[in-house]
């Protein structure tokens, strides 16, 4: 289960095929092809994470997937919700899925070319970072990932954040898709991503 605001839902995809999870599931089946494999795209963009816990239960709790991935916190940082609320909020999340015995990974917020815009942006990423950390549930590093492509220089600016400096597109999605499916296989088969960190991929 996919639960998360734009990136989820696919802002800057050019189509519903591009969007992450969509790109995830073809990458799971293809890595694990004896296995039957959904991901279900519960994103809705412009959510903050208090949104998403009102709709917790229904999308991400009632329809008992094995794995939540929750994608968010940048819609707070965006909108200076306040450090303390947003942790309160996280907390009652993680738990709310734990509770119910679905194992969880949080997603980090995107890598942005003009991130200053937000100054208080890498701080509620450590508070997202570390609420994960209290509760012991991993947290998928795309803040990371995303400025060491930058930096590799395989990718234009434009391939990982689209015109608005905000939203990811075709090309940073399926790199996402990618890295998160390579982690899932590993945790569930043992086997070693098919490609290093900082590679496009071709396909």
């Amino acid at each position: 289960m996919a639960l998360g605001s734009s990136t989820t839902e696919g802002s800057g995809a050019s189509s519903p095929e591009k969007t992450y999870p969509a790109v995830l599931q073809e990458e799971l089946k293809r890595r694990l092809p004896d296995t039957d494999v959904r991901v279900i795209n519960k994103g809705v963009g412009g959510q903050s994470a208090y949104d998403m816990l009102l709709r917790m239960d229904a999308d991400a709790i009632e329809p008992r997937p094995s794995l939540v991935i929750w994608q968010t916190v940048v819609n707070d940082a965006i909108r200076h919700v306040g450090e303390e609320k947003l942790a309160k909020i996280l907390r009652k999340g993680i738990s709310k899925v734990g509770e119910a015995g679905i194992d969880l990974v949080m997603m980090d917020l995107q890598w942005l070319p003009r991130e200053d815009r937000y100054p208080k942006y890498d701080d509620y990423r450590a508070v997202l970072k570390n609420t994960a950390a209290e509760h012991g549930v991993s947290v998928f590093p795309r803040y990371a990932m995303m400025k060491s492509w930058a930096r590799s220089k395989q990718f234009t600016e434009q391939e990982l954040v689209g015109m608005d400096g905000l939203h990811m597109v075709d090309a940073s999605y399926r790199c996402l898709a990618v890295r998160l499916a390579d982690g899932i296989a590993s945790a569930l088969t043992g086997a070693k991503p098919e490609m290093a960190e900082t590679s496009k991929p071709t396909n």
